[in-house]
């Protein structure tokens, strides 16, 4: 598994060593860092939820991101993606969050710096992640012009709306799709 752009392209991660966690693919996170405009990577704050490897988060981090918060709940899976983080050269401008995903968005997200760019690959066995975008909409963690790319199984359809968030592109690619959201505040036109 390498980085499959920008500054750390190349640069091998390390495999999981969790059963059960599927890193999003190298061709799956070129072809959405591809479809993202540049403005809403660089110098921009990250987060990357089921972050799992970190796979996710160090490509845009690679991409010019200006920092990136990574919430992953297995605290293995966490020191290997502080391993990935160091490998990559970007051990100072990422921090890892051990922690259940729906708890940090209730709890650790508020007084933190907005994010514009939430990325997240939850395991497929987790079944419909509507729950965790409903979660991720509510909470004080988006910025307000924020976009949020969801992976789930191609077999699943997500819905156009989710609390402010609005569907604006899908693709897929084979079992994975890609869903696009971008914030949308009530008013606007």
């Amino acid at each position: 598994m390498r980085v499959a752009g920008g500054d750390a392209r190349g640069i091998r991660l390390k495999s999981p060593s969790v059963a059960g966690v599927r890193p999003t693919t190298e061709r799956v996170r070129a072809a959405i860092f591809n479809i993202l405009d540049a403005e809403q990577v660089m110098d921009r704050r990250v987060l990357d939820l089921y972050a799992g490897t970190g796979s996710l988060g160090i490509e845009a981090l690679s991409r010019g991101a200006h920092s990136c918060d990574f919430v992953e709940r297995n605290r293995r899976q966490s020191l290997d993606l502080q391993e990935n983080l160091q490998r990559a050269g970007y051990a100072g401008d990422g921090r890892v969050h051990c922690a259940d995903v729906s708890r940090w968005l209730s709890l650790s997200s508020a007084g933190l710096e907005p994010h514009h760019l939430a990325l997240l690959d939850p395991p497929y066995r987790m079944g419909d992640p509507t729950p965790t975008l409903e979660a991720l909409s509510d909470s004080e963690t988006l910025h307000p012009e924020a976009t949020v790319v969801v992976g789930h199984s191609s077999r699943m359809a997500l819905p156009e709306r989710i609390g402010d968030l609005r569907l604006y592109d899908r693709r897929s690619y084979g079992d994975n799709a890609i869903a696009f959201y971008t914030r949308e505040f009530a008013g606007a036109a």
